[in-house]
């Protein structure tokens, strides 16, 4: 029998010269500001893969925490860790399916990235009809339902975990690998993310993050991907949508909606947009 090239090895002695042996990397993501580097590549038969290697001490510890998050969530939106092979000399790569798209922000080590310049994806996306962002938001909210219903809880979301297809408008979601079982106490002085996704608490040692949290990260998202800037002075849902992104975003997680479920209903309820 004759094993596939990347799901049937366990171990490699490097990442890159594998590949090229085995396939052709078609892309390599090198300066990725979270210590990984990843590759896309075509394997004789035609299949497409994508390849994530941990290359700092941090990022391996990621890495490993997000291939038990992927043994335990589930979801369509969720681009999958399928198999991960050993490095010799220690760490790790992940083997996930290619999905076709952009990153609506790339973070990477020279600095940040333009969300606003009319090429960006950022605005690409925000320059669709209203309808297909909110489609898009509601693959992120089931996405967050299955993490919910697992256990988890949302760990440095922000637009550079949504991947965009924009040929077949599909929304799928990549780089999960923070996301942790909930509720838990944040042990450090302030945990990974973006500043304008994170909720007050992921800021405060010793503060309980929990699926209140991640409420907070979804409004965010939803007020970020609804404005057609980046200034959120220019609001393109309906006022109720807004109330609701208002009270998930309360900065006392009590004032809060108590989970993603309620928010998810209140939510949709208020989407008067397509309901009406």
């Amino acid at each position: 029998m004759v094993l596939h090239p990347l799901l049937g090895v366990d171990e490699v002695p490097a990442v890159e010269p594998y590949l090229g042996r085995v396939g052709e990397v078609f892309k390599a993501f090198r300066e990725q500001d979270s210590g990984c580097v990843s590759y896309g590549v075509r394997l004789l038969d035609g299949a497409r893969w994508f390849v994530k290697e941990a290359v700092t001490d941090r990022a391996r510890r990621s890495l490993e925490r997000g291939w038990t998050f992927h043994r335990c969530v589930r979801h369509t939106a969720i681009v999958p860790q399928v198999h991960r092979i050993a490095v010799r000399g220690g760490g790790w790569a992940v083997v996930m399916p290619w999905r076709d798209g952009e990153v609506l922000y790339h973070a990477t080590v020279r600095g940040p990235r333009d969300r606003t310049s009319p090429g960006s994806p950022m605005a690409r996306f925000r320059a669709l009809p209203t309808a297909r962002v909110l489609h898009a938001f509601d693959r992120v909210l089931d996405a967050h339902l299955a993490v919910e219903a697992a256990g988890h809880v949302a760990v440095d979301f922000y637009d550079g975990a949504l991947l965009y297809d924009f040929a077949g408008h599909v929304a799928h979601l990549v780089d999960l690998d923070e996301y942790r079982p909930g509720p838990f106490v944040v042990d450090e002085e302030r945990l990974p993310g973006s500043r304008r996704f994170m909720a007050p608490e992921e800021f405060v040692r010793g503060a309980v993050i929990d699926t209140r949290t991640t409420v907070f990260t979804l409004g965010r998202t939803a007020r970020l991907l609804l404005d057609a800037g980046d200034e959120e002075r220019a609001w393109r849902g309906t006022p109720e949508q807004l109330a609701v992104v208002e009270r998930a975003t309360f900065p006392a997680p009590d004032d809060r909606f108590a989970n993603v479920h309620r928010f998810a209903a209140a939510w949709r309820a208020a989407d008067t947009l397509r309901t009406a």
